[in-house]
């Protein structure tokens, strides 16, 4: 596996981030996306006092189910006693359909972006929470958009990889995600991962990764923390290839899961295994 450093920029006007990133499809980090005054007053206390008493669904480690879109909640609790887990200890625990901006829309006042490129969705942010030592499974977004991912307590390590290394990371076909476990590497296992070529990179408080739209990401809190991710549109192409992943894709695996059930799975494992074989055999020029 090859992982190149990301470049680290900032003061760059709409043209320049457009023409070397956007339309070269370029992971970089960004220094200088967000401000306002969510920088200064955003803390665990300060999420405590505003939001301590909701109810949060808790997500465990999605490795655990390769099988499944996503894994169901393995807990419910308090917003306040979540926040104070991550904080004492390590964990697999993670909120992931939980968005304090929605539940708290107040906070989303605080929250300003830069505009380095048209059609940022800035009116729907998305927040993570994570403890450290918790992953996020390697996948690319079903709707094919820009994301721009900025971390704003404690450090994320991020893993990219263009949308044509598929096979290499043993994408399962109909779905988004991919089998080959990248917490830990076994290139036993999973021999076409040594084939991969992408990106790495850890990002800190106030820093922007942009992920361009396809591209696989794998993230790992390194310590426990949270990140607001927007979205930006892309190209014409890639939103066609967003719509058919939504409305056709997506349907079409829930379907055949329900009627071929544990066969469907097998057979995905299959082709992504045997994808992956031929993937190596042309990288070898075999």
């Amino acid at each position: 596996m090859n992982l190149q450093s990301i470049e680290r920029v900032e003061g760059l006007t709409k043209e320049e981030f457009v023409e070397k990133y956007v339309k070269t499809k370029t992971p970089v980090i960004l220094k200088d996306f967000v401000k306002g005054p969510a920088l200064d007053l955003w803390n665990y206390d300060y999420f405590k006092e505003v939001a301590g008493d909701l109810i949060v669904p808790v997500h465990g480690s999605e490795n655990a189910h390769p099988d499944m879109v996503k894994s169901a909640p393995m807990a419910r609790m308090k917003f306040s006693e979540y926040l104070d887990l991550i904080q004492r200890e390590p964990t697999e625990s993670r909120l992931f359909l939980f968005n304090l901006l929605i539940e708290k829309p107040e906070l989303r006042k605080q929250l300003q972006f830069n505009k380095v490129t048209d059609n940022i969705l800035t009116w729907l942010p998305l927040m993570f929470f994570g403890g450290g030592g918790s992953s996020t499974r390697n996948h690319y977004d079903i709707d094919m958009s820009h994301v721009f991912l900025t971390q704003f307590h404690g450090q994320k390590r991020v893993t990219l990889f263009p949308n044509e290394a598929s096979p290499f990371l043993y994408k399962l076909p109909y779905n988004f995600h991919g089998i080959g476990d990248m917490k830990n590497l076994d290139f036993e296992k999973y021999p076409a991962l040594k084939y991969a070529n992408g990106w790495d990179c850890t990002i800190s408080f106030g820093e922007t990764i942009f992920m361009p739209a396809g591209y696989w990401h794998y993230i790992q809190y390194v310590t426990g923390g949270y990140s607001v991710s927007v979205r930006a549109l892309s190209s014409a192409m890639d939103r066609v290839h967003g719509f058919s992943n939504l409305v056709i894709t997506r349907n079409f695996d829930n379907a055949m899961r329900k009627l071929l059930k544990d066969k469907w799975y097998k057979y995905k494992v299959k082709t992504a295994f045997d994808r992956a074989e031929k993937a190596i055999q042309k990288a070898e020029g075999r």
